[in-house]
């Protein structure tokens, strides 16, 4: 379990193809890691298999790499890293699996004095677990949805997706790669799971 509280960039050092699987190889710190340990990478949640000089290794399975845009990080990419939190620890972000509902694309980016405002498309699956004022992960990083379209908006009638916004403040812009991120790039979102736990309550009782 996570917060979406980035604790560092990394980077990625290596990434070996095997099949349908790949193991990555990120560049970060390892200070008290070990391997078994849990570490998010831009918001997947992947266990430790080995640590070397600086660099901590991850196996990829073929769901995650079809689910996440991980199968398309090359060596030098910039990764967001957070490792799962400690019961004692503050809850600065909100409750983050790590585990990747589905992937969008950066639309827009509009650079304001003191934020940056970010519009991303939201496949149509995941729309109704999202809303306006509420949490979601984007590569790992909790942020609040600062505005949603409508059902549809990306075309395909009141069924097809729409988008949200996010406004990033400097600090998220300096520690976090949705600093870099521009228009036509696929980011990692995971919704709140709080929000499905309820469908599925409701559901359950609504079939009773």
């Amino acid at each position: 379990m996570f917060t979406g509280i980035v604790a560092e960039l990394g980077e990625v050092a290596g990434i070996e193809r095997r099949g349908d699987a790949a193991r990555l190889t990120i560049r970060g710190s390892t200070e008290d890691v070990s391997p078994g340990e849990s570490i998010a990478v831009n918001g997947v949640c992947l266990t430790v298999t080995g640590i070397l000089e600086g660099t901590f290794t991850a196996d990829v399975m073929g769901e995650t790499l079809d689910r996440s845009g991980l199968g398309a990080l090359r060596a030098g990419a910039p990764v967001n890293l957070e490792r799962s939190v400690r019961l004692a620890d503050r809850l600065g972000g909100h409750l983050v699996q790590g585990h990747v509902d589905g992937t969008g694309t950066i639309i827009s980016r509009s650079p304001a004095d003191h934020w940056d405002q970010v519009r991303v498309s939201l496949p149509a699956s995941l729309s109704r677990y999202v809303v306006h004022k509420g949490s979601i992960a984007v590569d790992g990083i909790s942020l609040t949805v600062s505005a949603l379209g409508p059902p549809g908006a990306l075309g395909g009638g009141p069924e097809g997706g729409t988008w949200f916004e996010v406004c990033l403040i400097p600090e998220t812009l300096k520690r976090t790669t949705m600093g870099t991120r521009q228009p036509g790039e696929v980011v990692n979102l995971e919704v709140d799971v709080i929000a499905k736990y309820v469908e599925r309550l409701l559901n359950r009782e609504g079939s009773a």
